[in-house]
């Protein structure tokens, strides 16, 4: 089977694929050297301010984007709100939550818009499409507060077509153990992502998945990540209520 195929093949059979850093990078043609370059910018997240959990443990960057498979092309939109409705998201779901955008020196680089445009392009063998609504989101977790939660909302899906968990960086943590169940099922797997650009990619109507919280080892630790989103016809809206006579 050839590298760029495997991925696929996974996701048909499981729902989600796995990737180590060197099958990512040959699977989807990435320069992963240039995309090292970009871990830096995940110092400089500004804290998210709509935690409801009352925690202080989530720094994040949020920018959304347009590609239409087979042109080459990740066209920028203005900056929006990130929203979904409170059927995939019960803690946070409901509300319009307007972050910072990701830094103009991360979304200009070739690294950077080889790697959207790469995993458009996978699933877009997966599922074809006129074009992806595609969602970035830049994330620290960290234990200031003593616990860090990745994904405070519990397991849930994302209300998408394909979801994107990168690993950018592992300091002084236990904890944050990935899990993924069936949609429809029980059973489900259990995995701890340690390696930076280590990818997990998912098909969202089929899975749900969840990341347990995190401890320091030692002093102050973090996990960064980047989940990157691709939804068809169009981002995520809120709905006005319905009218009434």
């Amino acid at each position: 089977m050839n590298e760029d195929s495997a991925p696929i093949a996974q996701l048909q059979a499981a729902g989600y694929a796995l990737l180590a850093p060197a099958s990512a990078g040959a699977a989807l043609q990435l320069d992963l050297a240039g995309l090292n370059d970009l871990r830096e910018s995940w110092d400089r997240l500004p804290r998210d301010g709509y935690l409801r959990d009352g925690g202080h443990y989530r720094a994040r960057r949020h920018s959304c984007f347009v590609q239409t498979p087979g042109s080459g092309v990740l066209q920028a939109v203005p900056q929006r709100a990130h929203w979904q409705p409170t059927d995939y998201n019960a803690l946070h779901g409901g509300m319009k939550r307007w972050f910072e955008p990701i830094e103009a020196s991360v979304t200009a680089s070739p690294a950077w818009v080889q790697l959207l445009l790469s995993l458009g392009g996978l699933f877009g063998r997966l599922h074809p499409v006129a074009r992806w609504y595609v969602e970035a989101h830049q994330f620290r977790i960290d234990t200031t507060g003593g616990i860090g939660r990745p994904t405070p909302e519990g397991a849930h899906r994302d209300g998408v077509d394909f979801v994107a968990v990168v690993l950018i960086a592992r300091h002084a943590v236990r904890g944050g153990e990935t899990r993924v169940f069936p949609a429809l099922g029980s059973s489900g797997e259990r995995f701890t992502l340690h390696e930076p650009w280590t990818m997990l990619l998912m098909d969202d109507a089929r899975v749900i998945h969840e990341t347990t919280p995190i401890q320091a080892r030692e002093g102050h630790g973090y996990r960064d990540t980047l989940v990157l989103t691709y939804r068809a016809g169009g981002f995520q809206e809120a709905q006005p209520p319905p009218q009434t006579n």
